[in-house]
């Protein structure tokens, strides 16, 4: 989607990304699936924490790779696109970006292969989604939202030095 935009639009110029993102959700650019990649998520709507994190990240990363004007697009679009989505889908709970919306940037500029993307982004779910999986089945196919439940005896924090 952002080599598409790159390639399409002049992206110094936030008009036409907005322009942009409204043909992505129109279904007239990139794939037209009608989806800004990245936005949205089922329970986080003001922010999704894992996305914070990863932003820190990218950023350091751009720096470090003297990828800043991708970092910048990012940034921009995570800030436009919300307010696009909201108004084209008639959205009220909010629209942020997710963590996934950071990683292919990130993946990038590792220089890692673009066919690694996906099965990187599947390998790093997959306890995640067995897990959700086995909950299902043990709820006799109920839809759920897990929740992390410890189990064990709480114990004082080691410090890793002195592991």
């Amino acid at each position: 989607m952002f080599d598409d935009m790159k390639n399409s639009i002049n992206t110094k110029d936030e008009k036409e990304i907005e322009r942009y993102l409204m043909k992505l959700l129109n279904k007239e650019a990139f794939d037209k699936a009608g989806l800004i990649y990245g936005m949205g998520h089922a329970v986080y709507s003001k922010s999704d924490p894992r996305a914070d994190i990863l932003k820190v990240c990218a950023k350091d990363l751009s720096e470090e790779k003297g990828c800043e004007d991708d970092f910048a697009l990012y940034e921009t679009v995570a800030r436009l696109a919300p307010q696009i989505i909201g108004e084209k889908r008639k959205i009220y709970k909010g629209v942020s970006a997710n963590v996934d919306f950071y990683s292919g940037l990130i993946y990038k500029m590792l220089k890692l292969p673009y066919e690694l993307y996906t099965p990187i982004f599947a390998i790093s779910r997959i306890a995640g989604w067995s897990a959700h999986r086995i909950e299902e089945i043990q709820n006799n196919g109920k839809i759920i939202r897990p929740a992390y439940i410890n189990v064990k005896e709480s114990r004082e924090y080691i410090d890793i030095g002195n592991r």
